[in-house]
């Protein structure tokens, strides 16, 4: 695709995802954003299916909703809480890790910031990208797996990594676009363009996907 066509592209994809059920993280937004509920949702959620991260989540807020409530909690509390989620063990000192973090340096309050959030326990650039955008609001562009392949895919990107598409994408993705692309992108990945065999034959922005790295399609 030209980089132009940008604008239409997105438009399209918007569109085509309100078909599907939003991911778990955008409903957990939509029910009142609060940072921390965000942050620990999104540490949960890495390398997890969105159902197992969801249950989960409901599982451990039911236990404690705040990082001073977390801090106090006992490990094995929060880890059983947490199974079957993948890693759940590191993931839950993580959390009461950063729980604690928050209340001693930041009393209490999450930090917007990039440079402060990627300094805490578990969380990267991923994951602060998605507090600042969906937890406060802030201009940040999250890059997972999802958005990095169809960047790639489309040719908007040639990079290796996640964090490396959100650097490209941060000198030329429009910036009206960037708190809501990975809204619009995740659930177009995962029922529109999947890691294997994309649904190319059905899919709104085939005229614009020169299919970069895709071998067979359905």
């Amino acid at each position: 695709m030209q980089d132009e066509d940008i604008n239409v592209v997105l438009r399209l994809v918007k569109k085509a995802a309100q078909q599907w059920a939003a991911p778990f993280m955008a409903r957990l937004a939509d029910d009142g954003p609060d940072p921390f509920l965000i942050l620990v949702a999104c540490i949960l959620s890495l390398r997890t299916r969105d159902q197992t991260a969801a249950d989960a989540s409901k599982r451990l807020f039911g236990l404690a909703a705040d990082p001073f409530s977390m801090a106090g909690i006992n490990l094995k509390k929060i880890e059983k809480a947490l199974f079957p989620v993948g890693f759940y063990r590191t993931k839950a000192k993580q959390i009461q890790e950063l729980s604690k973090k928050i209340c001693q340096e930041f009393q209490g309050n999450v930090p917007h910031a990039l440079e402060a959030l990627v300094q805490l326990p578990g969380v990267g650039r991923k994951t602060a990208n998605l507090v600042r955008t969906m937890g406060y609001n802030k201009q940040g562009i999250c890059v997972d797996i999802h958005v990095h392949r169809i960047c790639n895919r489309l040719g908007y990107v040639a990079t290796n990594s996640p964090d490396a598409t959100e650097m490209v994408l941060r000198q030329k993705l429009p910036e009206k676009h960037w708190i809501g692309f990975n809204g619009m992108l995740v659930p177009f990945g995962q029922n529109q363009c999947t890691p294997v065999s994309p649904q190319c034959s059905s899919c709104p922005i085939s005229t614009f996907c020169p299919r970069i790295g895709v071998w067979t399609t359905r």
